[in-house]
């Protein structure tokens, strides 16, 4: 059995209690190296077989699974955040199915979660924002024309963009161009809930000189929108004494 699990985001108390225990129980590792904490490893088995996957290829990581599989062994596939997002677990779960081999996903708690809770946000905020776009800016791995940064910039949602922090001053110059004003409220957050975790609060125009100055050049999320400033917005319907719903009649 092949058990595909979300670390979380950092911080090794942030996976789930399944995926906890899974890790325990596994016989063979396969973990997400250049960003899953190591420290998620200590619950581990003495005779476990430990994988970095950061140093292998699709091939290589295939290989392994096969193997423990001939074997009758358990494998954890272990990827940071949780794997839905750009986790490439698609292509690996085609292989397995290829050869009708079981296999299981636990999720795990998004960078996109962890970056909102270093800076205390929400993201969707009545009268301000009520979504989300997750995304990131085209580099090796290309993103379609009509998912460009630029055309979800129209919108002036809440943006979460993964995967651009090497990127900024084309990532703000395509947010401006679709339409964010060059003043827009944004936020830098460096590894989110890990350790050395930082958030950086900026604006639009000033997204790579922030990142530039503070030394941020990998493993952080941008977040931009008028969410950031966490102001502006309508008070809740939902705990509205004047509004109803089936557990609690409204109040005159």
């Amino acid at each position: 059995m092949i058990h595909f699990v979300g670390a979380g985001c950092g911080a090794p108390d942030l996976i789930t209690v399944r995926g906890q225990r899974l890790l325990s129980e596994a016989d063979v590792i396969i973990y997400a190296g250049s960003l899953v904490n190591p420290a998620l490893l200590a619950g581990k088995k003495e005779d476990c077989g430990v994988y970095n996957s950061a140093e292998m290829t699709l091939e290589e990581v295939l290989s392994v699974m096969f193997d423990a599989e001939e074997k009758g062994l358990t494998t954890v596939r272990l990827h940071t955040g949780d794997p839905c997002l750009y986790g490439a677990i698609r292509e690996q779960m085609d292989a397995l199915d290829a050869r009708g081999i079981a296999y299981d996903y636990c999720p795990g708690v998004s960078a996109f979660s962890g970056a909102a809770a270093a800076l205390k946000m929400e993201y969707t905020l009545p009268d301000v924002s009520q979504s989300v776009v997750i995304t990131r800016m085209a580099g090796r791995t290309p993103v379609p024309e009509r998912e460009s940064i630029r055309a979800f910039a129209r919108h002036k949602a809440t943006m979460v963009l993964f995967l651009s922090t090497g990127l900024l001053e084309k990532t703000q110059e395509e947010l401006i161009e679709g339409g964010y004003e060059p003043d827009t409220p944004a936020a830098i957050v460096y590894k989110a809930s890990w350790p050395d975790e930082r958030t950086y609060l900026c604006t639009v125009d000033t997204l790579a000189r922030c990142a530039k100055e503070n030394g941020v050049k990998k493993t952080a999320l941008i977040i931009v929108g008028d969410t950031v400033r966490q102001s502006g917005y309508a008070r809740s319907e939902l705990y509205n004494p004047s509004f109803s719903t089936e557990f609690r009649p409204a109040k005159e």
